[in-house]
């Protein structure tokens, strides 16, 4: 059933879609899916950048890392927002953001220029994540949440997944600003549209700003991602500073960050509130979240530089080759979100990661005379297994908190994904880095020395996903914490 279907045929008696909450979610995931997709565009558009730009691959990286730091900085701070400002606010300062930090990127001559727009489109994607998040929670009853939430795994992992495919596809004919210049009409409709259609469905409540709490948050996690973006670059040994400092002084601010959040939670005026993980059902879904949120990544990052520097395919190859994958996993979220709301996670989470875990086993055969279209093949099973993963995990975690909970619940699985990215890139790309200079100074050329460190890559990667394998026994359907009934608070 669609959206629009949903919209004219629900009721609020009954807890699921409304005419007036049916064009909200359906706008929000239009936008969401829009905003998202630019957190991986950057990745095969570097080289042409450092080229147009005249800047070193370091430089360029900061593309991407000052986008994850910016996303890992704001997202802490969604669970005060949601709670505190009304959707539609929350929806226009989203969008508004994200569409200023496009028209910045679309018109920067320069790097500097073009790194500040990626930070403004970071805030607001940043904000739009948990947004949608926490109005599906308020407004879907439990026994349709699955289905939304397949919906939602579209935009969470498809859109990350063909993100380099379209970034190929145009430079493959245009400049690199086109990148930005297509996307910023996409995200001036949504504003148009918000403007008639987005209504405050979901309700506020007062809460209380910490100033040391979200000074903490940033620190800590944007400390944590920084870390991780260097481990990658430390073991090529291209770094400002060593990745401990960042990882250490996060480490340290988390934990007083935590200290903190669990004696603000004894008034109810925490910044982020980690009873969430109170929940066991939220507590393992969010662990197996971070291990299929670093398998995707890893592997994001990992394949187009496989098949461009090793097997030497333009971008616009690699771009298509990954398409399908992606297609693949938007296809199946749906279906897996109905069949959750039927059966539960279990019978689908435990061989969605076995699929996963035998994909990433398939990815270890990948070297110089590996045929194309078993890399596509692999990739696409791969694809196939995670998308059987994302949507029980999200829905059983969220779904199994308390309606107070929803926006803290949101603010922590979103922030612990980008993390989670973070730290698969990081793990991957260093294994990648350390095989390869171990297969040089075993006498490999550079390609075949590249394809080494892929498979070392790959081997360690498969072995946690068999290890993430056993998890998934001890996933359960969460009880039904508390019927949302929609409400809408105002225009």
């Amino acid at each position: 059933m669609t959206l629009e279907q949903n919209h004219q045929t629900a009721s609020p008696s009954t807890g699921t879609l409304t005419h007036r909450t049916g064009p909200v979610i359906a706008l929000l995931v239009g936008s969401a899916f829009v905003v998202i997709l630019n957190e991986t565009i950057m990745g095969v558009a570097l080289p042409r950048l450092m080229t147009d730009l005249d800047i070193t691959a370091a430089t360029a990286q900061w593309l991407t890392t000052g986008f994850l730091l910016t996303m890992a900085i704001v997202i802490p701070c969604t669970g005060y927002l949601l709670a505190r400002f009304p959707l539609r606010g929350l929806f226009f300062t989203a969008m508004s953001l994200f569409a200023t930090g496009t028209l910045i990127a679309a018109l920067s001559p320069g790097f500097e220029m073009l790194l500040a727009g990626r930070v403004v489109q970071a805030s607001g994607t940043a904000i739009m994540i948990p947004l949608l998040f926490t109005t599906v929670l308020n407004v879907v009853a439990p026994e349709r949440r699955g289905r939304m939430m397949g919906v939602i795994t579209i935009v969470i992992a498809v859109a990350p997944a063909i993100g380099p495919t379209v970034a190929g596809v145009v430079l493959s004919a245009l400049d690199w600003r086109w990148m930005f210049w297509l996307v910023l009409p996409i995200a001036l409709l949504a504003i148009a549209l918000g403007a008639v259609w987005v209504r405050n469905v979901t309700e506020t409540s007062h809460a209380t700003f910490d100033p040391l709490s979200a000074v903490l948050a940033a620190i800590g996690f944007g400390g944590s991602i920084y870390g991780l973006s260097l481990i990658g670059e430390s073991a090529s040994g291209d770094t400002p500073v060593s990745f401990w400092v960042p990882l250490v002084v996060g480490a340290v601010a988390l934990g007083v960050f935590v200290l903190r959040q669990l004696s603000l939670q004894k008034t109810d005026t925490a910044f982020l509130d980690l009873r969430t993980f109170a929940s066991r059902s939220f507590s393992l879904a969010v662990a197996l979240v971070v291990v299929v949120m670093a398998a995707l990544f890893g592997s994001l990052i990992l394949l187009p530089l496989f098949l461009q520097d090793a097997l030497g395919l333009d971008t616009l190859e690699v771009g298509l080759m990954m398409l399908p994958g992606g297609v693949l996993m938007g296809v199946i979220a749906p279906i897996v979100g109905a069949l959750f709301d039927r059966f539960g996670p279990r019978p689908l989470v435990l061989p969605g990661m076995s699929v996963a875990a035998v994909a990433l086993w398939g990815m270890t055969t990948f070297d110089m005379d590996t045929e194309i279209w078993w890399i596509v093949l692999v990739y696409m099973v791969l694809n196939l297994g995670l998308g059987f993963v994302f949507t029980p995990l999200l829905t059983s975690a969220l779904g199994s908190l308390p309606r107070a909970l929803y926006s803290h619940g949101s603010a922590v699985m979103s922030t612990l994904q980008q993390v989670a990215g973070a730290a698969g890139t990081a793990l991957f790309i260093t294994l990648m880095s350390l095989g390869t200079r171990r297969a040089e100074d075993a006498g490999d050329g550079p390609a075949e020395a590249l394809a080494a460190g892929v498979h070392s890559a790959f081997l360690v990667g498969a072995v946690i996903a068999t290890v993430a394998v056993a998890l998934t026994l001890f996933v359960r359907r969460p009880a039904d914490v508390e019927e949302p009934s929609p409400q809408v608070v105002g225009h």
